[in-house]
């Protein structure tokens, strides 16, 4: 057996389940789960009519990179989403089965595993980088995210030692969990860095279109790129999905783009790995990418949901307005996000996610520890009723 495995962490939502397991089961009031990160909205009118009309593309093989109908979808999305001049539909874009399946893919293509590897992945993180580094052959290091810096990465804080051995930069613009968006001038910096220490960043931009209504979108790193000149997106790839945009989890649709030199090697590395994205899927991922008035909706909804629960949730928690995405990521009474959440589960029938079951401990203590991840994914309903349970609970302990 390939002997990194031994090196995996449980994944957080197995970490729940055995926190819970003690619990008795629950009758009333009826669950709430605001602990994953599953949407829950409807998906766009189209796809249904989109899919049965695609439906004979089951009889065939797919290619490895993608129709180029799809292909020129997403580049010409892409173009208009982040003001880009060009995006190569040929070189540089790879349609894939989800992002959560090309980012740890991504690592096995790029990671050299010889001694003192490493890759870079923010703390708290997506814990899919992790386990991609550590399967690639390398030791994951990790920048804290924490309320001190606006939940943003600081770069200048890494010395030149750490740059030298990074061969890998996992970036999650907008953040998960606290939702923070990263300035196009930190991107700007972090390229430079990329420049100067040889490494390739792989930007998980899954939360992009989950902003405020009229707000600035969020900035991407290849526009970041592009404005510095670096119009072939050296050193630099992205990764996008229907998943939150479109909410189309099921479908595992996304795509990679960026640096053509890098994406060729990716694209070698996953006809071995063999997933390939069905005809009639494309057919709706294509679809969805050429239409906005769904996602517009979908913002807006979340936009609802958030205006109604973070006034329910303020006086009892430390919670604020995330700038993008769909978590909240409050502080908990007592500072013990595992207690917190039995407690929420055993009272109220409300599921959260601890913190620290996305974070790794430093030297500077546990960034996601004393915090938990609340998904306002369920029917805004549901996403209320569940901030009324919280707060009466607080409100009577």
């Amino acid at each position: 057996m390939n002997p990194n495995i031994e090196r995996l962490q449980p994944y957080p939502f197995q970490r729940l389940r055995a926190l819970f397991a003690d619990l008795p089961a629950h009758t009333a009031p009826p669950p709430i789960a605001l602990s994953i990160g599953e949407p829950r909205h409807a998906m766009p009118p189209f796809v249904a009519e989109v899919l049965g009309a695609s439906m004979s593309g089951f009889n065939r093989y797919p290619t490895t990179r993608g129709e180029l109908a799809l292909r020129e979808a997403i580049s010409g999305w892409l173009q208009r989403r982040f003001g880009l001049a060009r995006v190569d539909p040929d070189t540089q874009v790879v349609p894939v089965n989800g992002t959560r399946e090309a980012l740890f893919a991504f690592a096995q293509a790029v990671v050299d595993p010889r001694p003192g590897a490493a890759v870079l992945m923010p703390n708290p993180f997506y814990q899919i980088y992790e386990g991609a580094a550590l399967l690639a052959g390398a030791e994951p290091l990790f920048y804290p995210l924490t309320a001190d810096h606006g939940y943003r990465p600081d770069f200048a804080a890494i010395p030149d030692a750490v740059w030298d051995r990074v061969q890998l930069v996992y970036l999650c613009n907008p953040g998960n969990p606290a939702g923070a968006v990263i300035p196009e001038a930190d991107l700007a910096e972090l390229i430079r860095r990329a420049e100067r220490h040889d490494f390739v960043i792989a930007a998980d931009e899954c939360y992009s279109e989950i902003y405020r209504p009229g707000d600035m979108p969020p900035p991407g790193l290849l526009g970041a790129a592009e404005r510095l000149g670096n119009t072939a997106f050296s050193r630099c790839v992205v990764f996008h999905s229907l998943s939150k945009r479109s909410n189309l989890p099921g479908i595992r649709s996304g795509f990679v783009a960026g640096d053509a030199a890098v994406l060729q090697r990716f694209a070698l590395y996953r006809t071995y790995h063999g997933c390939t994205m069905p005809a009639p899927l494309q057919a709706v991922s294509r679809a969805a990418w050429s239409d906005e008035t769904h996602v517009a909706t979908n913002r807006e909804l979340y936009a609802q949901k958030f205006a109604a629960v973070v006034p329910l949730l303020a006086p009892v928690l430390e919670v604020s307005m995330p700038d993008a995405g769909f978590y909240l990521w409050p502080r908990v009474p007592g500072g013990d996000d595992e207690a917190f959440a039995r407690q929420l589960q055993r009272d109220a029938n409300v599921t959260v996610l601890p913190g620290r079951y996305l974070s790794r401990p430093g030297a500077d203590g546990d960034p996601g520890a004393g915090h938990v991840r609340m998904a306002l994914v369920a029917e805004p309903e549901a996403c209320i009723e569940a901030a009324g349970r919280i707060r009466e609970l607080l409100e009577r302990t």
